[in-house]
C-alpha cells in the first residue's frame, strides 16, 4: 500500500500514543476481540473522569473565537459508539461554522468536526460490527475536534492496518461526499470526462484519485502551475489555470464519451459564480454538481441551454442527510466501504495531508486551511504522540 501523499507537515506514525489525559486504560487480555480488519487485539476499557478537551465556539468571527476547553465526555446511545480521537480532519464547513454561516443540523453537536479518525473506546446498545479497540475513522454530523466524540455504528469506517491514524482523519468527508457525487448521483464511469474544480483541495485530490480509478478523464481547475502538477502527478489529464484560462473554452476543446463536446460530469465547489459557465461546459446528457457555494449562493440560470442539452444540475451536502434510510449518511458510508475502501486498503486511492497541526493550535490550523495555499487536507492532531 502507498503512503499517503503529504505536502507539508509529514504523517506521522501513529503506533505509539500517549494516553489522554484525565483517562486511564485497563488492558484485558483475556477477552481478545477481532478488529474490523480481521486480526485481533486485546479490548480496552476507558475510565473516565467526566470531561474531555474540546475546541469550543466563544462566538461567532474570525480563528480567535475558539478554545481549548473541557466539555461534558459523551457517552454512547443505542446504536452508537464513542471514540477516543487521535486526530481530526479539517473541512470549509468547519470555516463556516464558525464565521456563524453554517450551523449545525438539529440533534447534532455544536462542536466543529465532521471527520475524526481514531480507536473506539465503548459500545452502546445494539452495536455488533465492532468491538472496543479497533482503529476506525468516522464521518460525523459535528464534535470531531474533541478528544472523544459519539456517531452512529453506520458511519464508521475501518482503517487498514497501513494506514497512519492522522491520515486517515483526512479520509471520511472527503471519500462520502466525492463517491455520493461522483458516483451515486452523476454516475461517472470509464471513459467519461469530468471537470472537477478546486484540484487541489481535499476534495479535489481525492476525487482526481476516484475518478482515474474509475477509468474516467479527468479536467481540473487550480490557481497555480505548481498546484496544477501535483494535479498531474494524481492523475489529471488537462490542466486548468483558472487564474489564466478560461476553463469553458479548455472544457469545451475535450470530446466527451459520446463523441459531443464538454464535460459528462462537472463536481463543483464555486456555485454562483460558475452556475452559468458550468453549464456552458457540459456535454448533452452531462450532470452538474454543485457541493459548495464560495463563489456566492444566488444565480441566474438560463433554462434553454440545459434543455437543449438535456443536462441536470444537482446540489448536494453530507452533512443535512438523515442518519439512515435512502439517502443517508448510512447508505453513502455503507457504499463507499463496499466499494471504494478496497481501493483505498490497497492504496490506489490515498489520502492527500497538506500538514498536521495539534489541536492547541486549531485557530492557526484554520487560518492556513482559509489561506487556500495548501495542497490537500488539514489535520488536526488531538492526542499527542
Amino acid at each position: 500500500m502507498k503512503p499517503p501523499l503529504t505536502t507539508g507537515t509529514v504523517v506521522r506514525d501513529a503506533g505509539h500514543r500517549r494516553p489522554l489525559a484525565g483517562l486511564r486504560f485497563r488492558s484485558t487480555f483475556p477477552s481478545r476481540l477481532p478488529r474490523a480488519g480481521g486480526s485481533v487485539q486485546p479490548s480496552l476499557r476507558a475510565e473516565h473522569y467526566g470531561t474531555v478537551r474540546a475546541i469550543v465556539l466563544k462566538g461567532s468571527g474570525g480563528p480567535e473565537v475558539m478554545s481549548l476547553s473541557e466539555v461534558p465526555d459523551p457517552e454512547p446511545g443505542h446504536g452508537e459508539v464513542l471514540i477516543e480521537v487521535d486526530a481530526a480532519g479539517l473541512n470549509r464547513a468547519d470555516l463556516l461554522q464558525r464565521q456563524g454561516h453554517y450551523p449545525p443540523p438539529p440533534g447534532a453537536s455544536p462542536l466543529l468536526g465532521l471527520e475524526c479518525s481514531g480507536v473506539i473506546a465503548a459500545l452502546g446498545d445494539g452495536v455488533r460490527e465492532w468491538a472496543v479497540g479497533d482503529r476506525v475513522c468516522a464521518l460525523l454530523s459535528g464534535g470531531g475536534y474533541a478528544e472523544r466524540v459519539v456517531v452512529p455504528a453506520t458511519q464508521v469506517l475501518p482503517v487498514p492496518d497501513a494506514l497512519d491514524l492522522g491520515a486517515a482523519a483526512g479520509l471520511p468527508e472527503v471519500a462520502a461526499t466525492v463517491w455520493s457525487n461522483l458516483v451515486m448521483t452523476a454516475r461517472l464511469r470509464a471513459d467519461q470526462l469530468v471537470l472537477v474544480h478546486g484540484g487541489g483541495s481535499g476534495i479535489g485530490t481525492h476525487a482526481i484519485q476516484v475518478a482515474k480509478a474509475l477509468g474516467a478523464r479527468v479536467a481540473v481547475t487550480a490557481g497555480s502551475a505548481d498546484k496544477l502538477a501535483r494535479c498531474a502527478e494524481l492523475g489529471a489529464d488537462v490542466l486548468i489555470n483558472y487564474k489564466e484560462d478560461d476553463f469553458v473554452a479548455v472544457v469545451r476543446a475535450q470530446r466527451s464519451s459520446a463523441g459531443g463536446i464538454g464535460a459528462d460530469v462537472i463536481l463543483d465547489n464555486m456555485g454562483a459564480a460558475y452556475l452559468g459557465r458550468n453549464v456552458d461546459a457540459l456535454a448533452e446528457h452531462g450532470r452538474l454538481v454543485v457541493i459548495g457555494m464560495q463563489g456566492g449562493v444566488s444565480a441566474e440560470l438560463n433554462l434553454g441551454v440545459l434543455l437543449r442539452k438535456w443536462g441536470t444540475v444537482h446540489a448536494n451536502n453530507v452533512r443535512a442527510r438523515p442518519a439512515t434510510g435512502v439517502g443517508s449518511k448510512a447508505e453513502i458510508v455503507g457504499e463507499v466501504r463496499r466499494q471504494l475502501w478496497p481501493l483505498v486498503a490497497d492504496g490506489t486511492v490515498a489520502p492527500v495531508i497538506a500538514a498536521e497541526l495539534p489541536i492547541e493550535e486549531a485557530a492557526e490550523a484554520h487560518r492556513l486551511l482559509d489561506s487556500g495555499e495548501v495542497f490537500g487536507k488539514v489535520v488536526l492532531r488531538v492526542r499527542e504522540l
